[in-house]
């Protein structure tokens, strides 16, 4: 089968977003390398999209073992955020899920924060991005159990075309200019 890869980079559009939180699992938080800021930062991308429309979804790996979502960052997300348990590392391998980002067939940039990097971030990303979609992995509101696992994640999706941003980047380019309502609502969470 021939992987059909798009060529990362250009501005993120939020009508053209969707927002896609992995894996952010109570038990799995503990472990996790950096993980205070990480979560933050995840808290960070998730209240923008909130504020902004951008649609948001969250996946969670094997949750009768590993748990649900972290409590804040679901509640965070809003009710009419879909929840989808998965056992495949990637969330593209999953029907459910890749059908129900599929259905976004505007929204054809695919934002991901979540955890692990090296695991179902990477995976899903690298499948994601041969689906055809544009890939934006927001390099600060990701973490692995090691650090060298993260780094190396980060270094594999860059050399596939997937765009490795930070949160702020994805801030500024969703918002596009200062001086809007929206601006002035979210710009105290730069502080």
């Amino acid at each position: 089968m021939a992987v059909k890869m798009v060529q990362g980079g250009g501005l993120l559009e939020r009508a053209a977003s969707q927002l896609l939180v992995v894996d952010i699992q109570a038990k799995l938080i503990p472990t996790i390398h950096a993980v205070e800021a990480m979560v933050a930062r995840a808290r960070f991308v998730i209240d923008a999209a909130r504020v902004l429309g951008v649609p948001i979804t969250l996946t969670e790996q094997y949750p009768k073992g590993l748990g649900p979502t972290d409590p804040e960052l679901r509640a965070a997300c809003g009710e009419e955020a879909p929840v989808f348990a998965k056992t495949a590392f990637s969330c593209l391998k999953d029907e459910g899920i890749a059908a129900h980002l599929a259905a976004h067939e505007a929204r054809q940039q695919l934002v991901v924060v979540g955890m692990e990097a090296h695991v179902c971030v990477l995976q899903t990303a690298l499948d994601a991005a041969s689906a055809g979609y544009q890939v934006f992995v927001v390099a600060d509101a990701i973490s692995s159990r090691a650090a060298t696992d993260v780094d190396a994640a980060k270094q594999r999706m860059a050399a596939a075309w997937v765009t490795v941003v930070t949160a702020e980047m994805v801030f500024f380019e969703w918002l596009e200019r200062s001086g809007t309502p929206e601006f002035k609502q979210l710009s105290p969470m730069l502080r």
